[in-house]
């Protein structure tokens, strides 16, 4: 008999895939939604679901790119049972946000879960077009209002998995200063800023629906060449592999190891159709377990396992949340 949503909590790892972890699992008369399908993990994330038997709704910034990318996602639905369309999405603007989740709502069709994927990574100084520092308006506020506002689609006992990264161990939010406007900007330390908000959201969300059923993670991928890093400025990601590398070294473990579309996507699969819901929710996850807090003061790395915990301290969460709301203008 093929496994169901949610049934099985068998171990995984870093090196396991999307079909490593969807192997036997029926997702038929699911709905899924994705970001950022127009490249990388969102559309392997998209795939893997329709391929077993998921309607999955993805979203995107450019309809265009993203109806090229996703070729063999509508492939592969097809062939298993699954659907798959797209709907437009820009989350560095919005009122493009505030659009997408009302063309959902008057739909009205439920979600059983929702990925937030989409994210940018170390981008240089900008804004976005309601004038929040590129990378906390795109990664974390786009998702706060547009996942809030979608909020009661979410089917009771489905989920929200909200794509992290270790990056997050770069910076804990500065709710003081979120756009920079008195801080030198790094960067690293506004995508570190960005990964923990998603992480804190994750908490914070999990919180206020888990009453009924509805649980929330965050989850980092691993090391992925993507074009995530566009924007990473020349050497900067091949410093930090030689440094993450020393620490292994020392550690007497081998070399750092890319891992492959496939299974950088298997996490977020993991968490949002596979684990068991008490085991993820409210929780930071990696190469498909739940990750441990790591003391304060361990050496910074984009790689090393763990989850800070200044991004799953429940306070932290929640003035997070008052932070979000009163920069959006909107209350949840």
């Amino acid at each position: 008999m093929a496994k169901v949503f949610g049934a099985t909590s068998t171990a995984f790892g870093a090196t396991s895939t999307t079909e490593d972890v969807l192997e036997g699992v029926n997702l038929a008369g699911k709905r899924i939604l994705v970001t950022g399908v127009s490249a990388g993990l969102g559309v392997e994330t998209a795939r893997s679901l329709a391929a077993h038997g998921a309607h999955v709704v993805g979203a995107a910034r450019d309809l265009d790119k993203a109806e090229r990318a996703t070729g063999e996602v509508r492939k592969d639905a097809a062939a298993n049972g699954g659907g798959f369309e797209l709907v437009e999405l820009d989350l560095a603007n919005l009122a493009s946000v505030r659009a997408a989740a009302d063309r959902l709502l008057e739909d009205g069709e439920p979600f059983d879960v929702v990925i937030a994927n989409a994210g940018v990574m170390a981008t240089p100084f900008g804004h976005t077009v309601d004038g929040f520092e590129t990378q906390f308006g795109t990664n974390h506020l786009g998702h706060f209002v547009f996942v809030n506002r979608i909020a009661r689609l979410i089917r009771d006992g489905g989920r929200l998995i909200n794509l992290s990264s270790a990056g997050h161990r770069y910076s804990n939010v500065d709710l003081n200063d979120p756009n920079f406007e008195r801080t030198q900007y790094e960067p690293f330390v506004a995508y570190g800023r960005s990964k923990t908000a998603n992480i804190l959201f994750a908490v914070a969300f999990d919180r206020r629906h888990r009453e009924r059923g509805v649980r929330a993670a965050a989850v980092h991928p691993g090391g992925i060449q993507t074009e995530l890093g566009r924007y990473a400025e020349p050497g900067r990601i091949e410093k930090l592999i030689a440094q993450v590398n020393e620490q292994l070294a020392a550690q007497g473990r081998g070399p750092f190891q890319w891992k492959t579309i496939p299974q950088g996507s298997a996490t977020s699969v993991w968490a949002g159709v596979v684990a068991g819901a008490d085991e993820i929710g409210g929780q930071y996850c990696e190469n498909c377990h739940v990750g441990t807090i790591v003391p304060d003061g361990t050496p910074i790395s984009v790689i090393s396992e763990g989850v800070r915990g200044y991004a799953l301290d429940s306070a932290n969460a929640e003035a997070l949340w008052k932070k979000s709301e009163e920069m959006v203008g909107e209350s949840f």
